[in-house]
């Protein structure tokens, strides 16, 4: 599947994706680590947020916030929901095109999309935003248990078909990103469960 294809899912799903995860709790601990790092008014970037949940959280604790997805129609729903927040449609690889330079960047659930072999250029192309001593936060799923690690993923919870594209990580893998784009890990919480979904997040400093 490439990005436009998951594009169009995620534009298609997008108010029934938004609303079924309002309710999720399983990156409350993470996030407020990461937020207990930058302290009040640092600049976030919420890099694939949505339709703007984890924005208005970062938000109602007292950082500024811009955030960027490729889906239209779920940045149509961030911007309608937290209006005080800063959206922009945009795909995640052109992200150093923005002029901003962040304090932290928040990346919850983005490498679930995103080919294990380019990950790491992924992730230092969103590390040029990043300033020297700042955060970045990363939160991806373990594979379940014999199933591979990257695969299609066919689904109806919504009353229809569709199909996603999912890389899965084990703990190490994403120490060695970490390691080798020289972030020190600050924080890990490996793993988490949440509807049978193991979830880790890290944080790493630059």
């Amino acid at each position: 599947m490439n990005d436009d294809t998951l594009r169009k899912t995620y534009d298609r799903i997008a108010e029934d994706w938004h609303k079924d995860h309002q309710d999720d709790s399983w990156w409350i601990d993470g996030t407020d680590a990461f937020i207990g790092f930058l302290g009040k008014g640092a600049l976030v970037f919420d890099a694939g947020c949505g339709g703007g949940t984890k924005s208005k959280y970062l938000l109602e604790r007292g950082l500024k916030v811009i955030g960027a997805d490729f889906s239209e129609k779920l940045i149509w729903i961030a911007r309608r929901d937290v209006p005080a927040a800063e959206f922009h449609v945009l795909d995640l690889w052109d992200a150093a095109s923005l002029p901003n330079r962040f304090d932290g960047i928040f990346l919850q659930a983005v490498l679930l999309h995103i080919p294990k072999a380019e990950a790491r250029e992924f992730l230092r192309g969103l590390l040029s935003l990043l300033k020297p001593g700042g955060y970045i936060y990363i939160a991806v799923k373990e594979p379940w248990e014999d199933e591979p690690e990257e695969r299609m993923v066919k689904e109806d919870d919504y009353g229809y078909p569709y199909e996603r594209f999912f890389s899965f990580y084990f703990p190490d893998e994403i120490r060695e990103h970490f390691r080798a784009l020289d972030l020190e890990i600050v924080f890990e919480a490996v793993p988490e469960t949440s509807h049978d979904t193991r979830w880790i997040q890290m944080i790493g400093r630059k």
